[in-house]
Parts: C-alpha cells; structure tokens; sequence
C-alpha cells in the first residue's frame, strides 16, 4: 500500500483572514440601534418611544427586564409600559415616562393621611404601596419625651387625621416597598397656610418634575410686599407652597421665655404644630404664592426639572421679564400670576437663559 505525501497547504492571504468571531459584546450598540429601528419603523412613532404590547426583539440573546414580559413559547419581548428603551449589556428594559415613587431612605416626602389605625397612620406618598407612620415616630406636644400610652392611641385623631398634609422623611423601607415614616424633628409635621400641588417625582422617567438635590425645603422673599414664602419639594412629586410662620413661633416662643412659661422653643413650637386652623393670610402673600405656584407648573409642563435653583430662576423671570401680559383694560385679561400656556414656555426659556448663563 503506498502513501504520497503532497505540498503544505499555502498560508492564507492577509485579506482573506476571517475576522474574529464576535464575543455578543462588541456590537450591542448596533443591535440596540436595528431593535429600535425596527421598532420605529414598524409603528411609525417617534424615536426613541416604545408604548406597551409592541414588540422589543425577537432575538432570543437578549433577557427581559423591568417593563418587558415574554410570550409562552416565543422568544419576542413585549413592552408593558410606555417609556425608552434601556440596554444593560443584554438586558433590555423600558424606562417608563410616567411612574410611581420608589422611597428611599432619607428622602423628604409630602403626603396625605389616608387612614387612621391603632397605632400608625396610613399616609398616601404616590408610591406603590401607603406609607406607614407610627405613633412612636412623631414629636408629642410640648416636646415631651416619654413612652406612648394608651392615652396617646385613644387622642391619635387630635395629631393626624385623614385628609391631613404632613412634611416627613423616609426612616424606613420594608420587604415589600412600603415605608415607614417619621416626624422627630421640627421641620417635619402637618401643613398648614399654604396651596398643595402635585407633579411628577423621581419615579417618573421623564425630564420634567421634582428630582433629589440639595435642599428640598427653602424660604422665597417674594416681592410686591408678599413676605417670605416656604416652598417644599417632596421627592414623591407632592409640593406645598406657604406662608413663612417660623418667625411668628420663634417671637412668640421668645414672649413666652420673658414670661418664664416656657423655656424651650421647641416646646412653644409644638404646641401649635398640630392645629387645623390656618392663620390670616394677605392678598400680596397669597398673590405671590399663586405666582410661585404657576411657575412650578409651567416647569413640569414644558418638561423642566424641578429644584431650588429652576423654581427660583422662574420666579425671577417672571418678575422682571417681559413675559407677564398686561391686564386689559376691560378687566378680562389674564392676571400677571397666571404662567400658562405660550406664556409659560417664555417664562421657562427665560429661566434657563439665565441658569446657563
């Protein structure tokens, strides 16, 4: 039996060398981009905008993440929610635009009592699930620091009850997402004297509403001869403009220290701090907290994000600009404090000219 042996087989060219095989990593960027393109070009919408029951890909590489579900049996991915699309590596979710507060721990929150139980109250925050507030977690009148008795949980509606607005902070979250709340300090407890709004929060994914910075609760010295003016900016989206009372408690807390009645401000200030009864409050301050109030709004409706340096931008441009339409003289005309419409868009780019610049 004989064997031939032949030539070695020549080298391959360098042009015909096959390019490296591809890990699933290098091209993602391409990928996402043909999803989306298939996306927009099969609905026709805009860029960028997935709305629920379109189908994200039916490449089965890539995994499902928040707002997206697969089908029995297939492996396209359904958007479940309206939002843009997301890519972590190879996984692919939807940022909704529109969504409920997720509480973190410390964050400052305005909400509503919806509820009173035993020992807690249930507060309505936007999230998911109510809030919860213990009777242990709020300062008792006169600041006194002592157990909570059963004295306490038979007077729990003289403190909150529903429909109240409070101020609080997030102490807790438990297992399920629900948060458990406290007012241990003076800048926390009901509301009072003032207008509530309610905008998108930090929930949502869209580029306007009330996102987390460095204060949350300021004071505004308005002008026209309003006052000073309170403004908080919850995180869950819930904002309360009012008058500025903590000089009225700190002048009234100093009488009562002359009077050796009371030798802590905290106590003077407590004491009050749960009545249902708003003071008097005058035409400039509630003109002027009607100002703030539209150019918060005009903010969220030209999607604007919401925080101290914006609201106050906003509130100086419609000050001195040029955007406040007169009052005509038959007396039908819109008023200077209203800020919507082509009006408010002006304001909005007027603030932001002056933030960048």
């Amino acid at each position: 039996m004989t064997f031939s042996i032949g030539h070695p087989a020549a080298p391959p060219r360098p042009d015909a060398v096959s390019p490296p095989a591809s890990d699933g990593y290098d091209n993602e960027d391409d990928d996402v981009d043909v999803v989306r393109a298939t996306v927009v070009a099969e609905k026709g919408a805009k860029a960028g905008i997935i709305t629920p029951g379109e189908v994200v890909t039916e490449d089965p590489q890539w995994m499902r993440g928040h707002g997206t579900t697969a089908l029995p049996g297939s492996s396209a991915i359904l958007a479940t929610v309206a939002g843009t699309l997301l890519r972590t590596n190879k996984l692919l979710s939807i940022q909704p635009l529109r969504a409920r507060y997720n509480p973190e721990i410390g964050d400052l929150v305005v909400g509503r009592i919806v509820s009173v139980e035993t020992k807690r109250w249930k507060v309505d925050v936007s999230a998911a699930l109510l809030a919860h507030l213990p009777l242990s977690a709020i300062n008792l009148p006169g600041g006194i620091l002592r157990k909570r008795t059963s004295t306490d949980e038979l007077a729990i509606r003289t403190f909150f009850s529903e429909g109240d607005l409070l101020v609080a902070e997030v102490q807790s979250v438990y297992q399920d997402g629900a948060a458990s709340l406290h007012t241990r300090s003076l800048r926390y407890g009901k509301l009072r004297n003032g207008v509530f709004l309610r905008v998108s929060g930090t929930g949502g994914g869209g580029g306007g509403g009330v996102i987390r910075s460095r204060r949350q609760v300021w004071t505004v010295r308005t002008a026209n001869g309003g006052g000073d003016v309170d403004v908080v900016l919850g995180v869950n989206g819930y904002i309360w403009i009012c008058k500025h009372s903590r000089g009225e408690l700190v002048a009234s807390s100093e009488e009562a220290k002359k009077m050796n009645k009371i030798t802590r401000m905290e106590e003077a200030i407590s004491e009050s701090m749960y009545s249902n009864r708003n003071d008097e409050i005058g035409p400039q301050t509630r003109r002027e907290i009607a100002r703030l109030t539209g150019c918060v709004r005009a903010l969220v409706e030209n999607g604007v994000r919401v925080d101290e340096e914006m609201v106050t931008a906003a509130y100086q441009a419609s000050l001195w600009s040029n955007v406040d339409m007169d009052v005509a003289p038959d007396g039908l005309g819109e008023p200077e404090e209203y800020q919507g419409g082509s009006k408010g868009s002006k304001l909005v780019a007027a603030a932001l000219e002056t933030v960048r610049g």
